[in-house]
């Protein structure tokens, strides 16, 4: 069973001492595909090299490094990809609740909260963007004299381009990263039926156990959820399949089967027809 990795606190030298905004190099030389990650801190993920994709509760979104990410704290699934250099390299840059609320108070009206569309905001780089990246650096920041102050600059200097650059959609944006609601139980569910996230990376972002999720399911469902699942991506696939543009050989994957051969005995077992027959 793949561990849960809490960020930013294994990137933290110093475990004793609290920190409200943080920046992190991370560089990699291998695939990590769907990590789990419990995020404690709000953060900018500015990709330089490689490909990244996250899946949230009820969610999911891919980028390059033509975009950035900022990600609201919670249990994400992480998949970050090598290009073509061998190497996969991010600036990554958390802030606390505290110090959001500290620029929402000063920067921008007061707002209803608001609940969000989406845990995550994208961000399309420019020339700007570019210049702001080139200046993070954890070397600065852990040695220099005055990094505190520096990083309260630099956080309220990329919070403000993004607000002048997105207006409105952002400020809702960052008012919905200090509300306290969360997505119900159902809707995770139900937003990863056609996905190819196996149960126990659904329970996870539901931020449960496998056996505590299993319980939960059958209440809800009145159904263990492997068979409730598994029914609803064969529909899926009969669909895509009659649809006439795609093969078994397309979809498999997508439809959470590990191989061709496997997926086209539960098809079959369940409509009485093979994917090829369809």
């Amino acid at each position: 069973m793949m561990p849960i990795e809490n960020i930013p606190e294994i990137y933290f030298q110093n475990q004793n001492k609290p920190q409200d905004l943080f920046v992190y190099d991370f560089k990699m030389t291998s695939d990590v595909v769907k990590s789990k990650v419990n995020l404690s801190m709000n953060m900018f993920s500015f990709l330089q090299v490689g490909k990244k994709q996250v899946h949230f509760a009820n969610t999911s979104v891919a980028v390059n490094n033509k975009q950035s990410l900022l990600l609201k704290k919670g249990n994400w699934l992480w998949t970050e990809l090598l290009d073509t250099d061998a190497i996969y390299y991010c600036k990554l840059f958390f802030f606390s609740e505290s110090k959001l609320t500290e620029f929402l108070s000063k920067y921008t009206n007061n707002v209803k909260p608001y609940q969000e569309e989406v845990p995550y905001f994208v961000i399309e780089n420019d020339d700007y963007l570019a210049a702001f990246i080139t200046s993070l650096s954890s070397d600065t920041f852990t040695n220099h004299s005055f990094s505190d102050a520096l990083l309260v600059l630099k956080f309220e200097e990329i919070m403000l381009y993004l607000l002048n650059k997105y207006g409105s959609h952002f400020e809702h944006y960052l008012h919905s990263l200090i509300s306290k609601e969360v997505s119900p139980f159902k809707n995770i569910v139900e937003s990863n039926v056609h996905s190819n996230l196996k149960l126990e990376e659904i329970a996870f972002l539901c931020n449960m156990s496998l056996s505590t999720f299993k319980r939960h399911f059958t209440n809800e469902y009145n159904e263990p959820p492997g068979k409730w699942l598994q029914d609803k991506r064969l529909q899926k696939a009969k669909e895509l399949l009659q649809g006439g543009e795609l093969k078994a050989s397309d979809i498999y994957l997508d439809i959470g089967y590990n191989n061709l051969s496997n997926f086209s005995v539960a098809f079959k077992n369940k409509f009485g027809l093979s994917p090829t027959e369809i």
